[in-house]
């Protein structure tokens, strides 16, 4: 970070708030910090966990960063029946996830979860938490934009699935949709990438039911 000492740096850590430090001893393999003072306290999201299907490597970069600036508080890279990536480097994405909260100001790091099968996952779905499912079949058939989140109070554990390039199997969509958590969402007229998706999904359910 080219800092030398009395310099002032801001630190966090995801448990303790932003503090404000100033650089004690700077040397090439290391240094010491003294923290001064607290100068904002942890602010934890909503409890949102977004789920995705990784993608190609700089796109499932830009959907964890995403994530952590738009207010997620868990992210979930699943295997799909059509998900073109097999594997990630979680402690990459992780990684992005620190840099995404530096560079937003936010003081809580989402955990990115190692990969897992996307049914695996639904058979160990929890019963209190609502799953907005965004299905690209309801743009292909047209219907209502009425808001999915009417009459539903805030404060409420919820999961957010987007789902690969390829679109669910017709077996994945009949699981969902026999789930008595799941909500489908029509994500306006037409398709979106899945990028573009997981973006329009976490604003969508951030300015109905979150804290913006």
């Amino acid at each position: 970070m080219r800092l030398n000492g009395g310099d002032a740096v801001a630190l966090f850590n995801g448990r303790d708030g932003e503090w404000l430090a100033q650089v004690a001893q700077a040397g090439k393999r290391g240094g010491a910090l003294i923290c001064l003072e607290r100068t904002a306290a942890l602010k934890i999201p909503p409890d949102l966990w977004l789920i995705f299907a990784p993608i190609k490597k700089a796109r499932t970069d830009f959907i964890v960063e995403k994530a952590v600036e738009l207010g997620a508080r868990r992210i979930l890279p699943v295997q799909s029946t059509y998900t073109n990536s097999e594997r990630i480097r979680r402690d990459r994405l992780q990684t992005h996830a620190v840099e995404a909260a530096e560079q937003s100001g936010a003081t809580f790091v989402p955990e990115v979860a190692e990969l897992e099968r996307l049914e695996r996952l639904l058979d160990g779905w929890p019963a209190a938490r609502q799953l907005m499912f965004c299905d690209e079949a309801l743009a292909r058939q047209g219907g209502s934009d009425e808001t999915p989140f009417a009459g539903m109070a805030r404060g409420a554990p919820w999961a957010i699935l987007i789902g690969p390039e390829g679109g669910f199997s017709e077996a994945e969509r009949r699981r969902l949709a026999a789930m008595p958590q799941a909500v489908a969402v029509r994500l306006g007229p037409r398709i979106l990438r899945a990028d573009t998706a997981a973006v329009a999904a976490l604003t969508l359910w951030q300015s109905a039911l979150g804290d913006w």
